[in-house]
């Protein structure tokens, strides 16, 4: 019987999933397609902070030669953000689209031991003291826990009976894969003229990815499209449509901005879309999901090996804000697109670009939506390290601290007495001497720092069970 059960095997179910395996734990994920990684996913950017999540993974080296690296993101008209001053290896956004990320995660899953089960809808779920019960066309399938990483439309969440509060922000938005004629001069472009908006990316096989919205024309999903409206949107957006032509894919789609009160519900966790959907504006939809379960693994991980039960409930406490203010950034982000007035553009632009002239506005912005800027909230009278991104910190041995982060253990940065956890919990002097301790957790944050042997102590029982004994 697998100890975990996680429903969906796109990005977040399988970062999830590969975490899990990896930590020594036996998971099934249960999938209604069939097993063919698709290419028409949504998501081509992966930011900052996914990347450092990947890099403790071995996974960045290998995905950045996939895509092409943007570091300054246009918002709209002159409106630009500069991510070149972020901190870490990716001070930049990948342009990459989402299945080169999938097809890397899935190898990683398959290779720890994940059972993938494909073909497998479900139909129900229950849970009781000791479990939770999936059930499929094919069968039940049982285990200590289950994540519901499936999705805007999650079976996981529905069969919970958990709400899902919010709105369509836009509806009628057109996708299409298309060659050009004329490729664009950056890599991404975008922009909004207040009744159309447009986006244009390359896939790296030749084609691109067209994001296009007419407030003229907003139709169902199911409405027909052709290239013809395609085109003359992204001209009234952009000012050319490229030459667009041999359209691969086409359709409709509607966008919206929801999220799940409860992240956790008893044994069942939601995770990605399936927790929380927004606007495509930051392209930070797939990254949230990615970092939702970077954020959860390692907890499932140490509970199921002795951690206490509460360690779970500090899922909600810190993914669930972060779900949120996404939420409004990425609102905002498209209200802005969306101004339909000439003066309101102009002052759209000078207040943006007014905003980015300050500095610590400029670093809110560039670490919300890179994701490095987060944090966690901390207990009261912790160290102010506590709940903040840790740094990739040369180590005294050789390498860095997120390469030391790859055996999915906790790494104590600094030399103390850590007997009998020492399955548990990875010891590596820094480089450059000095300063407290820090305990860093899977997920690359620092659960606590200090002086205090005593304390230490206290902090890895709560994060990684008692010590071991003999």
């Amino acid at each position: 019987m697998a100890e975990v059960i996680i429903v969906g095997a796109g990005p977040t179910g399988l970062l999830l999933a590969g975490d899990l395996a990896e930590s020594g734990i036996e998971v099934t994920v249960l999938e209604r397609r069939d097993g063919k990684v698709s290419n028409l996913s949504r998501a081509f950017g992966v930011h900052a902070r996914t990347l450092e999540q990947l890099d403790a993974r071995g996974l960045a080296d290998r995905l950045v030669p996939m895509g092409a690296v943007l570091s300054k993101v246009r918002l709209f008209e002159r409106v630009e953000v500069d991510l070149g001053a972020l901190p870490g290896r990716y001070p930049y956004l990948l342009i990459t689209p989402q299945y080169n990320v999938e097809n890397l995660l899935l190898e990683r899953a398959l290779k720890a031991g994940v059972e993938i089960v494909y073909d497998a809808e479900v139909l129900g779920l229950t849970q009781d003291a000791t479990g939770v019960t999936v059930t499929t066309a094919a069968g039940e399938h049982r285990a200590a826990y289950a994540v519901g990483a499936d999705g805007f439309h999650s079976a996981v969440r529905q069969a919970l009976g958990q709400p899902f509060p919010g709105k369509s922000v836009l509806k009628s938005i057109m996708l299409a894969d298309v060659k050009v004629a004329e490729p664009p001069a950056e890599m991404l472009t975008v922009n909004g003229v207040g009744d159309a908006f447009a986006f244009i990316a390359p896939f790296g096989d030749g084609y691109y990815r067209v994001f296009a919205w007419d407030r003229r024309h907003v139709v169902p999903d199911d409405a027909p499209l052709d290239m013809d409206e395609v085109r003359e949107v992204t001209r009234r957006a952009l000012g050319t449509d490229f030459g667009m032509h041999d359209a691969r894919w086409l359709s409709r789609f509607h966008s919206d901005e929801r999220q799940a009160p409860d992240y956790r519900i008893g044994r069942v966790f939601l995770a990605g879309d399936a927790a929380h959907v927004h606007s495509p504006a930051g392209g930070q939809g797939m990254n949230t999901g990615l970092q939702d379960a970077a954020n959860l693994s390692w907890k499932l991980a140490a509970v199921l090996r002795g951690a206490p039960e509460a360690l779970l409930d500090t899922y909600q406490a810190e993914r669930h804000p972060v779900g949120r203010s996404v939420l409004r950034s990425s609102g905002a982000i498209i209200r802005a697109a969306m101004i339909e007035s000439a003066a309101g553009q102009a002052i759209r632009g000078f207040a943006a670009r007014r905003a980015l002239a300050i500095p610590k506005v400029r670093e809110k912005i560039t670490g919300q939506l890179s994701g490095i800027g987060y944090h966690y909230p901390a207990p009261h009278g912790a160290h102010e390290l506590v709940g903040t991104r840790a740094g990739d910190v040369p180590l005294a041995g050789g390498g860095r601290l997120y390469e030391a982060l790859r055996d999915r253990r906790l790494v104590l940065i600094g030399a103390a007495d850590v007997t009998g956890w020492h399955d548990r919990v990875r010891v590596e002097p820094p480089a450059t001497p000095g300063g407290p301790l820090v305990l860093v957790r899977p997920d690359g944050y620092v659960g606590w720092a200090g002086t205090d042997t005593d304390e230490l102590h206290r902090a890895l029982t709560e994060l990684a069970g008692p010590p071991a004994i003999g």
